[in-house]
């Protein structure tokens, strides 16, 4: 019976969920999270800070060659949702008009691979993002670039910052770049740093500029709709962990777990990940923070560390819970894992709009001065841990979240702005005994306080306790055997 009621609830939820536009269609298809004038309202924002003597240039993902069809990137996205790969899209501040330039149809393609929308769709596309203009990619020579008053800008904006793709944010694939860089036999120039340089070397008159920092900051605000999706894809995070959190049995692997997230993800209509799942279990494995393996067998005594979100239609959420193998917290397990849940309690109750994050770490801090005077810890160093993560923060405000799961904006030390999202994220080391515990969340400022988009997901004790022994759908769909 639990089976078949599990079974019945994602099926609801997959008929909630269903895209828009049906599969299979003969017009090419586009994104409906976002009308035209979203898009238009950010564009406005980018002609205001370039000025009228300038235009900002971003190319969308190149196409791949492999079977895997390419993600369009972060940016390109951001600007007009549209998903096509080797297009381009130019903001002209002289007359503020925009103009997409598009692959032209390729016919042969789509009679295998279906439809992508293309300069041919010229018509279809400006409805869609609300773009001035829809050009085809061949129209990029020569003097292309000389305006209204038929001469070129004074300064070129494009992003220098490398792109994100699935799976990737800004901090990642800068030091992918400068791996690559100091490599003696690569040493390959990144794709941005690439076209920047064609621009300088075809548009000699005119300064090259740097495009990302305006985008970061546009980015760091989340509009109505962009928290939908970010609430959205935290859910379905939050419905892959508890399902991972029923399947744990002494004898699995780390791997089953993270399939029966997956699972969740993929019926949730979740098809990418935001980043790759953290399904750490045991001491050693949990003590590399970022440990990505997911290889080892569940072992009875163990915690299980699981840090694991969707890409949610480009969007995307980070959550991590732990919880026993065995569906038992032992005392030390109880100790710890209560603190840091106690801490993550005091730090959610205080983000407000008008404060900074600094202000609401010292207030949490005289806030568990009281829980300090009440906790009972077994062993010095457990306090000595306990009273490290409070008095530094640990880690508890670490990173923005958005297209990106380490988002490319900027919050600590300024006052909160309703419309940043970011994660709540105390950690806790005993470096003596190679302990690591952490509980995490993704929130939103609001104009009176927070939204925790996973106030529901299981938290205390007790009740994430119950939820592993109540058994999941490993244990419903076992491992077939020839």
């Amino acid at each position: 019976m639990r089976s078949v009621s599990r079974l019945s609830l994602l099926v609801l939820v997959m008929v909630l969920w269903l895209p828009t536009r049906a599969a299979g269609q003969a017009e090419p298809w586009y994104q409906s999270d976002f009308p035209p004038e979203e898009f238009q309202a950010r564009w406005a924002k980018i002609f205001d800070r370039i000025g009228e003597d300038a235009v900002a240039l971003v190319q969308g993902v190149a196409m791949t060659n492999g079977f895997i069809y390419p993600r369009q990137t972060n940016e390109f996205y951001y600007l007009c949702g549209v998903e096509t790969p080797g297009s381009y899209i130019l903001l002209d501040g002289r007359d503020r008009r925009v103009t997409l330039y598009l692959p032209p149809r390729n016919r042969r393609l789509e009679s295998s691979e279906g439809r992508v929308l293309s300069a041919d769709d010229a018509e279809l596309v400006r409805q869609l993002t609300g773009a001035d203009e829809v050009r085809s990619t061949e129209a990029m020579r020569g003097d292309w670039l000389a305006g209204p008053r038929g001469r070129g800008p004074r300064t070129i904006y494009t992003p220098f910052s490398p792109a994100e793709g699935s799976a990737q944010s800004r901090y990642e694939l800068n030091a992918a770049n400068a791996a690559i860089a100091a490599d003696y036999w690569d040493g390959r120039v990144p794709r941005e740093a690439h076209f920047a340089s064609l621009l300088r070397a075809r548009y000699p008159r005119a300064e090259v500029a740097d495009l990302s920092p305006i985008l970061d900051e546009l980015r760091n605000i989340k509009s109505p709709r962009e928290i939908a999706l970010i609430r959205r894809a935290s859910e379905i995070a939050a419905f892959g962990i508890l399902e991972a959190m029923k399947t744990t049995r002494p004898g699995l692997y780390e791997y089953q777990l993270d399939a029966a997230a997956r699972y969740v993800f993929l019926v949730n209509g979740a098809r990418l990940e935001g980043y790759r799942s953290i399904t750490a279990s045991g001491t050693d494995n949990i003590w590399n923070a970022h440990y990505y393996r997911n290889a080892s067998e569940l072992k009875d005594g163990d915690l299980v560390l699981m840090d694991y979100a969707p890409d949610y239609h480009y969007y995307v959420s980070d959550i991590t819970r732990m919880w026993p193998v065995n569906g038992t917290f032992a005392p030390w397990q109880r100790e710890l894992l209560g603190f840091v849940l106690e801490y993550h309690k005091a730090i959610l109750g205080r983000i407000r709009p008008g404060v900074s994050t600094s202000q609401i770490m010292e207030e949490a801090k005289a806030a568990m001065e009281p829980v300090f005077a009440r906790w009972t810890f077994s062993k010095p160093i457990y306090e000595e841990a306990a009273r490290d993560l409070v008095n530094r923060g640990g880690g508890v405000f670490s990173h923005t979240v958005g297209m990106a799961v380490h988002d490319v904006a900027r919050y600590a030390d300024a006052p909160l702005r309703p419309g940043q999202v970011f994660a709540v994220d105390p950690q806790l080391r005993v470096p003596e005994e190679r302990l690591y515990i952490r509980y995490e969340d993704v929130v939103v400022v609001t104009e009176t306080g927070v939204e925790n988009f996973t106030d529901f997901l299981v938290t205390e004790l007790d009740e994430i306790e119950a939820t592993v022994r109540q058994g999941g759908i490993v244990q419903d769909y076992p491992l077939k055997e020839r």
